[in-house]
């Protein structure tokens, strides 16, 4: 509770300091899950709020998450409760060249062994021309009993056709997992793990489109540009989306269908399915 007021706090300076700011924005999101043919988790709730500010050539993003399950007990004890914060800072250079920084906090986690973990990030992204760019970025995810290291590259094609701007995207990650303590959220793993997705988005006046999947295993895995953390003991081997939004003034409405199948490490467990619903909301300024 304390770092969430910390983060209100820190945002309101954040608002009164960065005047001659350039599209910036505050979001907010919820998430509904469902899960079919698991041993551990039944359903849960996410909450989160964001906000990005981009001032002459620097962006400064930030996120809070709370989020939680109700499990099947046993084999729990209780139903999961956690906390996350995410930090990001990019800096523009000159010659089509940026960097980019994340921080990762679970905060809390009362029911997992990653609780108190921490990630780090950093990227470097360079535009080739103005539809192409290539973004690498190497993060390192810190826990009590394992480490998690992992190198994204990702590159964005945007292009116009007629009224419809498009972007691309192919994105291919490598985890290597290092255990320094057995236990059970990686004995049953892979020690390397390869993914790669490829997301579409379409844009037509105030409409928004997108769609999108993942194919390979993956496990402990950082996702969204450093902003979402897969750090309970799942393997997935499937991912796919599907979202459509509307642009409202200055503001931007968002619908997400996410579906994902994976494997519950501590019993081998396969064939979990987990279905999301997303609504994300966004005001530029």
């Amino acid at each position: 509770m304390r770092l969430f007021l910390l983060f209100v706090l820190s945002s309101s300076y954040l608002l009164a300091a960065l005047s001659e700011t350039v599209h910036s924005s505050v979001s907010a999101y919820y998430e509904s899950k469902d899960y079919s043919n698991s041993l551990q988790k039944v359903d849960g709730e996410v909450y989160g709020v964001g906000i990005d500010f981009h001032h002459a050539d620097a962006e400064y993003k930030v996120t809070y998450e709370h989020g939680g399950a109700t499990t099947k007990k046993p084999p729990l004890q209780k139903d999961l409760v956690n906390q996350k914060l995410f930090l990001r800072y990019g800096y523009n250079f000159e010659n089509d060249l940026s960097l980019h920084i994340n921080y990762i906090d679970i905060i809390e986690d009362n029911i997992a062994i990653t609780d108190g973990g921490k990630g780090y990030g950093v990227g470097l992204a360079y535009q080739f021309s103005k539809g192409l760019t290539m973004d690498y970025t190497q993060y390192i995810s810190d826990y009590e009993d394992f480490d998690s290291y992992q190198s994204d590259l990702r590159i964005d094609y945007k292009t116009r056709v007629s009224k419809v701007a498009f972007k691309l995207s192919s994105i291919s990650k490598y985890i290597y997992l290092k255990t320094q303590n057995v236990n059970s959220f990686t004995k049953n793993a892979q020690h390397s793990y390869f993914t790669s997705g490829l997301k579409l988005h379409a844009h037509y006046k105030s409409y928004h489109l997108g769609m999108g999947g993942y194919v390979g295993k993956r496990a402990f895995a950082i996702m969204n540009d450093g902003f979402k953390v897969q750090h309970h003991a799942m393997e997935f081997d499937r991912t796919y989306a599907l979202g459509i939004g509307k642009s409202i003034s200055a503001f931007v409405v968002r619908f997400q269908y996410i579906y994902q199948n994976a494997t519950e490490l501590p019993r081998d467990h396969q064939d979990v399915e987990v279905k999301i619903f997303r609504i994300v909301a966004n005001y530029k300024f």
